[in-house]
């Protein structure tokens, strides 16, 4: 059955007849979760089998009409999973080096006691580099301003002895070590040889031209995280995102963080197109012709690096080279534990289950509750591996 009729909450796409408890899944977010505007995206053998939207854009936390096939959202920190696949497409060229300092390609980040920190450290979370204690309060969107405060910053603790996630900092550590290397800022470097060669509407900053496509995020009172970090203060991730400027706190979509890229968390997009950024991943690393690394380069990217308690949340992750590995709880990406991906706050994701070669990939305009994934995007999850099934 082909899903291409519309429903009170606008719904349209479709999904392979395999596919539909996808389809029907979709449907109840809206009816009975409280979806507001979103879309999900599942490929197979780097194959669309699931392409569906629906629901209500926003603008200001208003109904801006209908969510279109091309409306963009911010996807949170699936920005970092991005940005970190861009810096192992350099190093599958042989133009990065894990195992050398990061001060090898950016020589100011040797002050402080950094002069030994990998770039296999700072791409797994291993740098301690998680509160951006040097950078100028609300100068998030100023990116030499942040490269210059992380080149001066202390680590937190001995790097390599404890992973943590690094909410805040990882766009711009990872980012200016492709920016070295490339002389471009990782958006541009994405844009030039992946999201244009493929076809992928993801964008690090939002071209002008394309900022009447992009939602607002409704906020939700539940979010860990999103209250954490709009509550400010002296908790840790209120220290971690002192840097944005009090009034993109939920990302509401004003030029400062449209046209700027901040990488850890500011990247628009879609389920469609970070799915088929992740299906080229899951079918060894080229798709449509175009090559994005090697199955060599992949399987390094997957490799665990550390599984527990991560140092800035407290929360138990199962971390990889800049992705997380599908952990219960906190990022529960499907029943494999070598699933791999990006999940963002308030429930975005993108990941790969590499032994049945799909794609999966949601995107919200409505934060979920908790501090996982939340049950509308987990119950797509769900209802795609039973599809599967």
């Amino acid at each position: 059955m082909n899903a291409r009729t519309a429903t009170a909450a606008n719904m349209d796409g479709f999904t392979k007849p395999a596919f539909e408890k996808v389809r029907e899944t979709f449907a109840r977010n809206f009816a009975e979760r409280g979806e507001v505007g979103a879309a999900v995206a599942v490929y197979l053998d780097g194959e669309p089998v699931v392409d569906l939207w629906g629901g209500e854009t926003l603008k200001k936390a208003e109904s801006s009409g209908p969510w279109q096939r091309d409306t963009l959202v911010r996807m949170m920190s699936v920005n970092k999973g991005v940005t970190a696949i861009c810096a192992h497409m350099l190093a599958d060229r042989g133009l990065l080096d894990f195992d050398r300092a990061v001060a090898f390609y950016w020589p100011e980040f040797a002050q402080a006691g950094k002069d030994k920190i990998t770039v296999g450290q700072l791409v797994s979370g291993m740098a301690a580099m998680v509160f951006p204690d040097a950078v100028p309060t609300g100068a998030a969107f100023d990116w030499n301003a942040m490269v210059k405060g992380l080149a001066e910053q202390a680590p937190i603790w001995e790097p390599g002895t404890r992973g943590a996630y690094h909410s805040s900092t990882y766009g711009h550590l990872v980012g200016e070590v492709i920016h070295r290397i490339t002389g471009k800022l990782p958006g541009v470097f994405f844009r030039e040889e992946i999201g244009e060669p493929l076809g992928i509407d993801y964008w690090f900053s939002v071209p002008a031209a394309h900022h009447h496509r992009v939602s607002d995020i409704k906020p939700n009172p539940l979010s860990v995280t999103g209250s954490a970090i709009a509550a400010g203060g002296d908790s840790p991730l209120g220290r971690a995102w002192r840097v944005l400027p009090t009034t993109s706190i939920y990302g509401a979509n004003d030029p400062l963080n449209l046209n700027n890229e901040m990488p850890s968390g500011y990247g628009r997009g879609n389920a469609r197109a970070i799915g088929k950024l992740f299906a080229a991943l899951s079918v060894g690393g080229t798709l449509d012709g175009v090559k994005i690394m090697s199955q060599a380069s992949i399987d390094r990217m997957r490799t665990l690096q550390w599984d527990g308690i991560c140092g800035l949340t407290g929360r138990h992750f199962r971390y990889a080279m800049g992705l997380f590995l599908s952990t219960p709880e906190f990022a529960y990406m499907g029943p494999n534990p070598d699933i791999f991906g990006h999940p963002g706050a308030g429930g975005s994701v993108g990941f790969v289950d590499p032994a049945r070669r799909m794609s999966f990939s949601y995107c919200t305009n409505y934060m979920c509750a908790g501090a996982g994934l939340g049950d509308r995007c987990e119950a797509l999850i769900e209802a795609a591996f039973t599809s599967l099934e």
